[in-house]
Formats: structure tokens, C-alpha cells, sequence
């Protein structure tokens, strides 16, 4: 009885020995939360503002006619802006939450505060559509929600009397072994140069935004890539088990996955996936770790309380539920027929995970492109519209800015491997390009047309590769095909299309 009861005790106060995990695993959240939210205030207007291109309100008001009422919209896609949505509330939401993650950030974190962020980015990710359709959206709001009972309900200080719950670090490792080994097996499952070791050779130049390494890491020696990919799947799948081992075997699973994300944020542009990625990794390293990397100052501070019973409480019921709801999650993680990036549950509390199950092997890009010419001839000048990271100009290098996400980047990026049928919203692009439209000239790099609109713009489909090394040029390109063909807003085909869509505005 004494031995089950001094069990039930250290695993009680256990999580003393987290409390300088807790601070780093909140900064971070912090951070991330933080370019999150800026990317919203910079982008979202534009995007699915009330002229943007998905517009929210239709967006809303379409689920609601599918679900047959505004309730049952509610419970199957929570969101605040069930409530009321405007291009002002859109841009005040977003900042507000800005500056919410900065106090996170600067250390002031409890579990309203993390609450209110948690709600505040559900609402926008269920109302983002294909913008916010990525894997690190959904893997930010469990992170986030979970990072709620790391803290005590009130309590600000960035070292809280109260340690955190032990069970609570626990589920932060099972995230992060679920996000690891569902990476790893839609990998053996998806394409078959993962299981050969030859999808490195491609996916340097064809990934969704390439940084200025990328183009170095393309041209490195294919039994470099080989061995890169070797590497991958033992980090992916044999690593995250010793995630849940004794504290040595852990800390060095928790370098091991922590270094494999550092070198994914410098080999290229993927959002803030792998920042938020480490987060939940960060839970491998007790404070016998921080100790020796850490400010002394910060370790000084770090006092042995006595756990809060309601807390600890707590956690066990959110472990229970964790547990119930990983049940579809790790029955898609057995299945043959794996998911990947799928959500079981309407607060997307417990997920599914995966990233690159099949790879390209060409890079396509659409290159939209407009003319202030009245009539098209054969020597109609043309110019062309410059994203803010996606190739385009060959001259034009790659840039650095992730964990920044410019989210037409990434759109156009997958619309450049289907037809303007798949993805509807590039008509109403150019539409609003027709007109020189702010909103959407803000989301590119430039306009070729600032004193006036042009009369028509098309489309066209290249195929890039990189340029050898020591060359001046960054890509060379070859064009492929008509992607959209010369549109003007007199075109009645086009604004007929547009109408259909509730766009002709």
C-alpha cells in the first residue's frame, strides 16, 4: 500500500520536474501564435474578406443552407464568426490575437489567456477554407489546446507557484509521437521514392516554396540524398518511440527530433509547420536538460511546489479524453488506407497527421500575365504579376520567409497542378486583377499596372528547374501550355461564370 501510495505521489508532484519545460514550450507557442495571427491580420481581408477571393459570408451562408440552420452549422464548424463577420472585425480579431501571443511570448501566459487564443484561431482556420486547409493549422489548435492545462487558471507570472501536470507533458509526447510516425508511414505508403530513397532528388525543386539552400541542397550528390532519406524514415518512425523512455534515452530522442525539424526549417519555405512541430517535442526534456542550456537566472527561479489537486484532476479528465478521441486517429495511422492531415472531431482536438506522401518530380508554375493593349495581336507587349516568394522571374532568387506564409503562394503552387475547373477562385483573381483591386495587389509583389488596369490578363504554365550552380540566373523555364486564356471583364463567359459564383461584383 505504501509503495502504490508513494507511486501515486511522484506521479502526482512529477511535474515539478517541468516547470522550465513549461516556460520554453510556452514562448515558443507564443511565438508561433504570434506569426500566426499576423499572417491573418495581413492576408485574411483580401482572402475571404467581403470582397476577397473566398469570401467568408458566402462561405457561412452556404453551410448553413447545406445543414438546414445556423445551429447545426455552429456545432459542426465552430466558429465566432457565426456571430457576425466584417472586413473590420476580420482585421481587429486578428491583431487582437497578435498581440494576445506577444504577452505569451514575453512570458505572461495562464489558461484564459491561452483559452481565448485557442477559441480566436479555431474561429479563423473554420472559416479560412482552402487558405487555412494545412496540416499545421489543425496541429497548432491541439497544441494550443492543450497548452491550456499546462497553466494554472489565473496565475500570469512566467514562473507560476504551481508546477504543471505531470499527465499533461504526457500528452504533449503522445502529439508528437502521433505527428512523427504519421509523417513516416504516409511516407512508406504514399509514393514509391520514399521506399527507394529517391524522392530527395525532386523535392528541394519542386516543394511549395523553395528557400535560397534549397537550390544547394538540390544539386548535392544523390547518394547525399539517398542517405537524407534513410535518415528521415529512421527519425520518423524508429526515433518518436524513445520519446516516452527513461530521461537520458529521451533527451537524446528529443535532440535527435528537435535537430531533424531545425534542419527542415533551413532546407526550405514550410510555413511555421516545423516550428510548431517542436513544441510538442519540446516535452522530451525535463528540467535536467534546461538546466544545463538555459540562464542561470531563469534556472534560480524554479521553486518545488506542491501540485494543485484541482489541477491535476483536471488533467486526468482531459487524459481520458485524449484518450477516447485517439482512437479514430490511430486507427487511420494502422490503416492501409491512411489519412493524412484530417480531423475526427469538430474542435480538432485530436488529429491526424502527415506531410509529402507523394512527391513531384516536375516543378509547374502559373504565371499570370497582362496587357493594357484594346486588341491582342502578335506583338502585344505583355507583363507579368510577381508573387512575394513563388518562382517567377528566373532572375529572381528565392527568398527566405518562413514561418511566414503568403497563402496565394501556396494556392497557386497546387492550382498549378490541375485546371482552372478545380480551382475556381483564379477566375475571380483575375477579375479582381482586371480591376486593380488593393486587396489583391497587396497579396502579390508587385503591379505591373499602377496608373491604370489592364484590358486582359492570362495565364500561362511553365516548367522550372533549377539552374546549375555558378549560373547568374536563379531557374530556367520553359513554357508548357495556356493555363487560363486572355480574359477581359467584357468577356460574357467569364462573367457569367463569376455571377454563378456570387463573385460579379
Amino acid at each position: 500500500m505504501n509503495d502504490d501510495g508513494n507511486r501515486l505521489r511522484k506521479v502526482f508532484s512529477g511535474g515539478n520536474e517541468y516547470r522550465l519545460t513549461r516556460f520554453v514550450i510556452l514562448r515558443l507557442l507564443g511565438f508561433v501564435y504570434a506569426v500566426a495571427f499576423l499572417v491573418a491580420a495581413q492576408q485574411i481581408v483580401p482572402l475571404i474578406g467581403e470582397h476577397g477571393l473566398t469570401p467568408g459570408t458566402h462561405f457561412l451562408t452556404r453551410l448553413e443552407s447545406d445543414l438546414g440552420s445556423r445551429t447545426t452549422g455552429m456545432l459542426q464548424l465552430p466558429t465566432l464568426f457565426w456571430f457576425g463577420i466584417s472586413d473590420h472585425a476580420l482585421t481587429v480579431f486578428s491583431w487582437i490575437g497578435f498581440a494576445l501571443s506577444l504577452v505569451v511570448l514575453a512570458g505572461y501566459a495562464n489558461a484564459i489567456i491561452l483559452a481565448i487564443l485557442w477559441a480566436m484561431y479555431m474561429s479563423i482556420v473554420h472559416i479560412g477554407q482552402i487558405w487555412y486547409g494545412y496540416g499545421w493549422e489543425t496541429q497548432l489548435l491541439e497544441t494550443g489546446f492543450l497548452s491550456i492545462f499546462l497553466c494554472p487558471l489565473l496565475d500570469l507570472r512566467p514562473f507560476p507557484s504551481r508546477p504543471p501536470p505531470i499527465l499533461v507533458i504526457w500528452l504533449f509526447r503522445w502529439l508528437g509521437f502521433r505527428i512523427m510516425i504519421g509523417a513516416g508511414l504516409i511516407k512508406l505508403r504514399g509514393d514509391p521514392c520514399w521506399r527507394d530513397l529517391t524522392c530527395l532528388y525532386y523535392h528541394y525543386e519542386t516543394q511549395p516554396i523553395p528557400n535560397p539552400i534549397s537550390r544547394y541542397l538540390h544539386f548535392a550528390p544523390h547518394w547525399f540524398h539517398k542517405f537524407e532519406t534513410a535518415w528521415n524514415h529512421f527519425i520518423e518512425l524508429i526515433v518518436p518511440w524513445f520519446s516516452f523512455g527513461p530521461r537520458h534515452v529521451r533527451h537524446v530522442a528529443g535532440v535527435l527530433l528537435v535537430t531533424f525539424q531545425v534542419i527542415l526549417i533551413a532546407s526550405g519555405n514550410l510555413s511555421f509547420l516545423n516550428y510548431v512541430t517542436i513544441i510538442p517535442l519540446l516535452a522530451c526534456f525535463d528540467d535536467t536538460f534546461w538546466r544545463q542550456i538555459l540562464p542561470a537566472l531563469l534556472v534560480r527561479r524554479m521553486r518545488e511546489e506542491e501540485p494543485s489537486r484541482i489541477h491535476f484532476g483536471v488533467s486526468v479528465a482531459l487524459s481520458a479524453l485524449v484518450a477516447y478521441l485517439s482512437i479514430a486517429p490511430v486507427t487511420n495511422l494502422i490503416s492501409n488506407r491512411q489519412l493524412m492531415n484530417f480531423s475526427f472531431d469538430p474542435l480538432n482536438l485530436v488529429n491526424t497527421y502527415g506531410a509529402f506522401g507523394s512527391v513531384g518530380k516536375e516543378r509547374d508554375e502559373i504565371i499570370f500575365e497582362g496587357t493594357d493593349d484594346a486588341v491582342i495581336t502578335g506583338d502585344t507587349r505583355w507583363k507579368e504579376y510577381e508573387f512575394k516568394a513563388k518562382p517567377g522571374d528566373p532572375n529572381r532568387r528565392s527568398p527566405f520567409i518562413a514561418p511566414y506564409q503568403p497563402r496565394l503562394d501556396w494556392q497557386i503552387w497546387f492550382a498549378a497542378m490541375a485546371s482552372p475547373a478545380d480551382y475556381p477562385w483564379t477566375l475571380h483573381f483575375v477579375w479582381r486583377l482586371l480591376h486593380n483591386d488593393l486587396g489583391t495587389l497587396s497579396l502579390l509583389a508587385n503591379n505591373p499596372f499602377p496608373k491604370s488596369p489592364p484590358h486582359y490578363i492570362r495565364a500561362r504554365l511553365y516548367r522550372y528547374h533549377f539552374a546549375p550552380l555558378g549560373d547568374r540566373a536563379w531557374w530556367r523555364r520553359e513554357p508548357i501550355d495556356e493555363w487560363l486564356p486572355a480574359l477581359s471583364i467584357q468577356d460574357e463567359e467569364f462573367r457569367r461564370i463569376l455571377g454563378a459564383m456570387g463573385w460579379l461584383d
